[in-house]
């Protein structure tokens, strides 16, 4: 086996007749075999109707034989995820959200370092949920997770920047949430005349570029 490549520890599921359920150790697996999954459905290697990634889990359905596929899959060696031909999708943002301080108390930071911190990360769209238009962003690394908040607010604004757990995500409407805020965009996260109408999908990678306030 290559170095750079590896088998990783995975649990397949039968989901109904025709899908599979991969359960996979951690995000950056499940990133890895759902780049994989796509790459061999475009050379037509394999013949499935839906790949949908998850934080450690990847849906495949429509499967015409979905046991041999979960028979092989555990021996398949997953390359490292590829690097994307596009350029980087750049954010505009207002680092001015109300959590900031809290999160620079966790971190250890003065406030004034979490919007450069955070804008100096290139991200990476891990998965999509929760809303139409949420995309769950992987980039930073070797700081401490950002718990969510012990009290929900009722309505978070359409365009609110914020962090959970190991991801950063921009709220694509207003709704109920429980997220860190730490800044805000205009950009359009969901649009049903785009197409297609996400702007953030699985694999895109993402920067966040500060705004004056």
């Amino acid at each position: 086996m290559s170095a750079s490549r590896e088998r990783p520890r995975m649990k397949v599921l039968p989901m109904g007749e025709r899908a599979l359920l991969v359960e996979l150790a951690d995000g950056s697996a499940a990133e890895a075999l759902h780049a994989e999954l796509l790459r061999r459905r475009a050379t037509g290697e394999l013949t499935v109707r839906e790949v949908v990634p998850a934080a450690r889990t990847v849906l495949l359905n429509g499967l015409d034989a979905p046991a041999r596929l979960a028979a092989r899959l555990p021996s398949w060696e997953i390359p490292p995820l590829p690097p994307r031909a596009e350029d980087v999708l750049e954010l505009p943002v207002r680092y001015d959200g109300p959590d900031l301080a809290d999160v620079a108390a966790l971190w250890g930071v003065p406030v004034r370092e979490v919007p450069r911190i955070h804008a100096a990360a290139e991200f990476r769209v891990a998965f999509c949920g929760f809303a139409p238009g949420f995309g769950y962003l992987t980039g930073l690394g070797g700081l401490p997770d950002v718990p969510r908040r012990a009290t929900p607010r009722t309505t978070v604004p359409a365009g609110s920047v914020g962090l959970a757990g190991p991801y950063t995500g921009v709220y694509p409407r207003p709704s109920p949430g429980g997220w860190q805020l730490i800044g805000t965009t205009e950009a359009v996260l969901w649009d049903h005349a785009r197409v297609p109408a996400a702007l953030l999908t699985p694999g895109v990678r993402v920067r966040f570029v500060p705004e004056a306030r």
